[in-house]
C-alpha cells in the first residue's frame, strides 16, 4: 500500500487552525518557511483564544478606568482599590472570569476542574490570595441524552477542585436551553485579596535575568488546547479529548503557597502562570510586554513523560505550572521555597536583548522567531457584520393570561432555569476559610465574603440573560451589566467593576459578528452610565457545532464593596407582618420572558428595555436605605418578574405572603420590567415617604404572613411551592 506523501507546512498550518493568508504572513515575517516548532508557536499565539483577533477592535469600546481601578485589561486579572486593610495598608481586590467551554463538553470533569484551577492561577499570579469562586453554567435541553452526564461531570469537577484547594464557591448561575445541546458553557470566576502595593505583573523588566519554571511537571495533556478552543465542534469532537488538561487541586494548593511566599521574599521580577498555550504564551507574553527577548533550553524543563519533543513541551497545557523571572542572584531563594513546598523547579532560560524567542533542544535551535509578530503584531480583523434582526415589542393583547394562575406559578418555579439548584451547590464547599457571609444557600442576590480583620466585605455576582441577547443583542448587553449592578446593590454593596466572558458562535459569520458587536456596545453603554468599568475578561468564540451557534451569552462577573457588613441585605429575613413594597414602575413587559417560554412555549418578542438613568436612581435609593439601616430585606426583580421574586422571598424566609392590588394582571405578576426591587419592611410609611422625596416609584403590593403564597386567583401552600421548586433538579439528576 503506497504511503501518503508528507504534508507541506502550509497543510499543517491549516490543521493548526491558521488560514492560508495567515500562513503567508508568517512566511513573509520570517522570510522563510517556519520550522515545525515555530509553526506550532504561531498557531497558538494567533488563535482566537490568545490573540482576540476578531474582537479586539470592539473590546476597545469598553470603559476600563475609574477612581478605584488599579489595573485594567491586559494583565492576568483586573485590580481594584478597596481601601484600608486591618493594619491601615491599602488593599486590592483582584478578579477575573474565563471560559473552559470546549474542554468541559469533551471531558466534563477535567474540563470544569481545570477551568477552576486556571482562573485561580490568573488571580494568585498577581499576588492575591484567592478568597472566592463563582461559576456560570449553561447546559443543553434536559431531554438531550448528553445533558445529565455533562451536568454531573461539570458539577463534580468544580466541587472536586475548589473543595480540595480550599477556596469557597459562593455564587453562580445555571441555565438549560436546547441552544447549548452541542456546546455547553463553563465560565469560572475567581476573586482574591492582596496589598495594593504588592501587586505583581508579567512584563520582564530587563535582559539577563533567569527564567524559572516551577510547579508540576510537563506532560502531553492539553496540547493545542488553545487552538481547539478557537474552533467549531463537529460530529468528531469527542476525538479531541487528548487536548483536555488534567488537574491536580492538591498541587494547586502547594503552588498557591509557594507563589505567595516567593513573592513575599522579594525575589520576583515578573511572573506569569502557564494557562492557554502553556509555556509558549507565558514566555512570549512576559518577554513581549517587557520589550526583551527570551532564550529557553527545553532540556531543562521538568517532564513527566519520556521522549517529549520541543513542540510538545511548548504547546502542552499541563496544569499547575508557573513561569517566573527572578531578580539577579535570587535563584537560590527560589529553590529553597520550591523545595519546601515539594514543587518541581528549574532555571530553563534567560531574558535577552535580541527581541526574539529562541528555543534550544538537544543541542539544536528549534525556534528562532521575532517576538513582535507573536505578541503585538498578530492578525487583527474587522470582520464584516450585520445588525441582528430585532423582535417586535409585544403588547398585553399578544400574551394571554394563564387559565390557572396557581398551576402557571408552580410550572414557572419548577422550570429548569427557575428551580432550586440545591442539588448542585450542596456539592460545593461554600464556607471554607470561614469568611463567607452570604452564598447560594442563604437567600441573597450576591455572594458576600468578608475581608478578614475588617468590617468590610466583598459582594460578587454573575449575570446574563441569553434569551434577551438573542432577541436584541444591544438591550441584552445593557441588561447583563444592569442586572449585575442591581444584584450588588440589592445586598448593600457599592458596585465597583466588572469582568466579562463573551461567549458567542463563529465570528466569521456576519450575523454572529453582529451579535458580538451590538452586545459589546450595549454593555459598554451600561458600564459608562453606571460607572462600572471593565477591568478584565475573556472572549470565547466558535461555540457552535455543525454550524449551529449557541445563544449569545456575554456573561458579566461583578464585584462591589460593603464598608460595614453589619449593614447588608438579603431576601431570607422577611417576617410576619412585613409590608411588601415594589420599587420601580411595572409596564408588564413580557417579551422574551420566562412566562412566555415556560407557560406559552414561545421565545419571541423584544426584551424589556433598560433605562440606565432609572437603574441608577432606583438602585442608589435602595442601597442608601440599606446603608442607613432602614432596610435589610431586598430582592431584585429579574427572571419571572414580581411573582418569582415574591415566591423566592417566601421560600427563603419560610413565611407566606399575599400579593394585592394589580396582582391579577399577567403583566403585573410575570412582567420582567427592569430597574425594580421588592422590599419587605416593618414600617412602610417611612420608606414610601423617602421614595416620594427621591422621585422613586414605590407601591405597597402585599403583606407577609401565613403559610401560603396568595393573590387574586391563586392560593398555593408554601409546602407545595417548595416541593415544586426544589424537586426538579434532584428528580432530573436521579431519574
Amino acid at each position: 500500500m503506497p504511503t501518503a506523501p508528507p504534508k507541506t507546512m502550509a497543510e499543517t498550518a491549516a490543521e493548526y487552525g491558521l488560514s492560508a493568508a495567515e500562513y503567508d504572513v508568517i512566511v513573509r515575517r520570517l522570510n522563510r518557511e517556519p520550522l515545525p516548532v515555530e509553526l506550532g508557536v504561531f498557531s497558538v499565539m494567533w488563535s482566537e483564544h490568545c490573540s482576540y483577533k476578531s474582537s479586539k477592535i470592539h473590546l476597545g469600546k469598553f470603559p476600563t478606568t475609574g477612581p478605584r481601578v488599579i489595573c485594567g485589561p491586559g494583565e492576568n486579572a483586573g485590580v481594584i482599590d478597596i481601601g484600608d486593610g486591618p493594619d491601615g495598608t491599602k488593599m486590592a481586590c483582584i478578579f477575573k472570569m474565563e471560559s473552559h467551554n470546549h474542554p468541559s463538553y469533551i471531558e466534563p470533569y477535567q474540563g470544569a476542574a481545570t477551568g477552576v484551577g486556571g482562573i485561580m492561577r490568573d488571580v494568585f499570579t498577581m499576588g492575591a490570595r484567592p478568597i472566592a469562586l463563582l461559576n456560570a453554567l449553561r447546559f443543553g435541553d434536559p431531554s438531550h441524552p448528553k445533558t445529565k452526564r455533562l451536568v454531573a461531570g461539570v458539577v463534580s469537577g468544580i466541587g472536586g477542585y475548589g473543595n480540595c484547594v480550599g477556596v469557597p464557591t459562593v455564587a453562580g448561575e445555571t441555565n438549560f436551553h436546547r441552544g447549548y445541546d452541542g456546546n455547553i458553557l463553563v465560565n469560572a470566576m475567581c476573586v482574591g485579596l492582596a496589598d495594593a502595593d504588592k501587586i505583581f505583573y508579567s512584563a520582564a523588566p530587563a535582559a539577563g535575568l533567569p527564567v524559572v519554571y516551577f510547579g508540576s511537571k510537563t506532560g502531553r495533556d492539553g496540547i493545542h488546547g488553545a487552538t481547539m478552543a478557537s474552533q467549531e465542534f463537529d460530529d468528531a469532537s469527542d476525538e479531541k479529548r487528548p487536548t483536555v488538561q488534567v488537574g491536580d487541586p492538591f498541587a494547586e494548593k502547594l503552588l498557591i503557597e509557594a507563589t505567595l511566599e516567593l513573592m513575599a521574599s522579594g525575589a520576583v521580577a515578573a511572573i506569569q502562570d502557564m494557562g492557554a498555550a502553556g509555556l509558549t504564551s507565558s514566555s512570549v507574553e512576559m518577554a513581549g510586554k517587557g520589550g526583551v527577548g527570551v532564550e529557553l533550553n527545553l532540556d531543562m524543563v521538568p517532564q513527566r513523560e519520556e521522549g517529549m519533543s520541543a513542540y510538545e513541551m511548548m504547546l502542552s497545557e499541563s496544569q499547575e505550572r508557573m513561569l517566573a523571572i527572578l531578580k539577579p542572584g535570587r535563584e537560590a531563594d527560589g529553590q529553597r521555597i520550591f523545595a519546601k513546598w515539594g514543587l518541581d523547579a528549574a532555571t530553563i532560560g534567560w531574558t535577552t536583548d535580541t527581541g526574539h524567542l529562541v528555543l534550544k533542544h538537544k543541542g539544536e535551535t528549534v525556534c528562532d522567531v521575532p517576538l513582535a509578530p507573536l505578541f503585538d503584531d498578530a492578525p487583527l480583523y474587522d470582520r464584516p457584520w450585520v445588525a441582528p434582526a430585532l423582535q417586535p415589542r409585544l403588547t398585553a393583547a399578544d400574551v394571554p393570561a394563564p387559565t390557572d394562575y396557581a398551576e402557571a406559578i408552580l410550572t414557572l418555579m419548577s422550570a429548569p432555569d427557575m428551580a432550586s439548584k440545591r442539588w448542585l451547590w450542596e456539592q460545593y464547599d461554600r464556607h471554607v476559610m470561614a469568611d463567607t457571609l452570604e452564598d447560594s444557600a442563604t437567600g441573597a442576590d450576591a455572594g458576600i465574603v468578608r475581608v478578614h480583620g475588617t468590617k468590610k466585605a466583598l459582594a460578587m455576582t454573575s449575570d446574563v440573560t441569553p434569551r434577551y441577547v438573542q432577541n436584541d443583542a444591544y438591550e441584552g448587553g445593557k441588561q447583563a451589566v444592569a442586572e449585575a449592578w442591581r444584584n450588588l446593590t440589592a445586598v448593600g454593596a457599592a458596585p465597583i467593576a466588572i469582568t466579562d466572558n463573551l461567549n458567542f458562535g463563529n465570528p466569521e459569520r456576519p450575523e454572529i459578528m453582529g451579535q458580538i458587536v451590538r452586545a459589546i456596545e450595549g454593555m459598554a453603554e451600561a458600564c459608562r452610565a453606571l460607572d462600572f468599568p471593565v477591568v478584565s475578561g475573556n472572549v470565547s468564540l466558535y461555540n457552535e457545532t455543525n454550524g449551529s451557534a449557541i445563544p449569545p451569552t456575554p456573561t458579566v462577573g461583578a464585584v462591589g464593596l460593603i464598608e460595614n457588613y453589619a449593614r447588608r441585605a438579603d431576601f431570607a429575613s422577611m417576617r410576619d407582618g412585613d409590608a411588601l413594597i415594589l420599587i420601580g414602575e411595572t409596564k408588564g413587559d413580557l417579551g422574551a420572558s420566562m412566562y412566555l417560554r415556560e407557560i406559552l412555549g414561545r421565545e419571541d418578542g423584544a426584551p424589556p428595555s433598560v433605562d440606565l438613568a432609572l437603574e441608577r436612581r432606583h438602585g442608589d435609593f435602595v442601597r442608601n436605605l440599606i446603608l442607613d439601616g432602614q432596610l435589610s430585606v431586598v430582592h431584585d426583580l429579574s427572571d419571572g418578574g414580581l411573582i418569582a421574586a415574591a415566591a423566592e422571598m417566601a421560600l427563603a424566609s419560610a413565611v407566606g405572603l399575599t400579593l394585592e392590588g394589580g396582582s391579577s394582571s399577567v403583566g403585573f405578576l410575570f412582567g420582567e420590567d427592569q430597574a425594580r426591587y421588592l422590599l419587605a419592611v416593618a414600617d412602610p410609611a417611612a420608606i414610601l415617604a423617602a421614595a416620594t422625596a427621591a422621585g422613586v416609584p414605590a407601591t405597597v403590593v402585599g403583606q407577609a404572613g401565613g403559610e401560603a403564597l396568595r393573590g387574586p386567583g391563586f392560593d398555593i401552600p408554601l409546602a407545595r411551592l417548595r416541593t415544586a421548586h426544589e424537586g426538579w433538579m434532584p428528580g432530573f439528576m436521579g431519574a
